[in-house]
């Protein structure tokens, strides 16, 4: 099982990752981690982080920079770990599709599809992360770290809208689903590790038979 976490930055993401990754293994699901991008491609690379650094440059070269990136990282990076046993994307291709959308001023649901083309690295299970931006801005403003411009209060924003936009996008575009919910709480945060523990128990538990049946 494949499965992402998405949302803007503040949002809860990395205390998520850590307690599913934790949670998981005191359980003894061989739970992995991999980040957004493969970085595999020079060319790829330097187009995304150029992306990263709020510089859109052309259009048509960034997508398909994105797209190359993501079928490398399918390839060299998730398919390999997916053998190993199920994986965690701290941010993947939402995040994406909404960096673009947000660079070059387009609609989401385009980049969604194009990314959405790369099947094999498709998550069965998206969760964003709807925390308000506000109460990002004020985690985001504890850390140590320079900030980043999708870190600012008007790209957050709009980041935000975005997110959603994408999310209903990705589903109408793969029928897979997303999981929309805040991580502004202590309530909140078990509510989503045991969402995704349930998913990732079930996962384990329909393999298995049929790693039985293949010896």
């Amino acid at each position: 099982m494949l499965l992402a976490l998405e949302g803007i930055a503040g949002a809860g993401k990395s205390t998520l990752r850590d307690r599913l990754l934790a949670t998981a293994h005191a359980e003894g699901i061989p739970l992995s981690h991999i980040g957004q991008f493969a970085w595999l491609s020079h060319h790829a690379t330097r187009t995304l982080i150029r992306l990263r650094a709020g510089r859109g440059g052309n259009e048509q070269e960034a997508i398909e920079a994105a797209a190359q990136d993501l079928a490398l990282h399918s390839r060299f990076n998730i398919d390999p770990a997916l053998a190993e046993g199920p994986v965690l994307a701290d941010r993947l291709t939402l995040s994406t599709a909404c960096l673009l959308a947000l660079l070059h001023r387009q609609p989401v649901d385009a980049y969604v599809e194009r990314l959405a083309e790369q099947t094999q690295a498709r998550p069965q299970l998206t969760v964003l992360l709807t925390t308000e931006p506000d109460i990002c801005h004020d985690r985001i403003t504890r850390r140590t770290t320079a900030r980043r411009f999708t870190e600012q209060p008007e790209a957050a924003t709009r980041l935000t809208d975005l997110y959603n936009e994408a999310a209903d996008a990705w589903t109408k575009a793969t029928g897979l689903p997303v999981l929309k919910y805040p991580c502004t709480t202590h309530a909140d945060l078990e509510a989503l590790v045991y969402a995704c523990m349930e998913d990732l128990r079930s996962a384990g538990s329909t393999t298995a038979p049929n790693k039985e049946a293949s010896r």
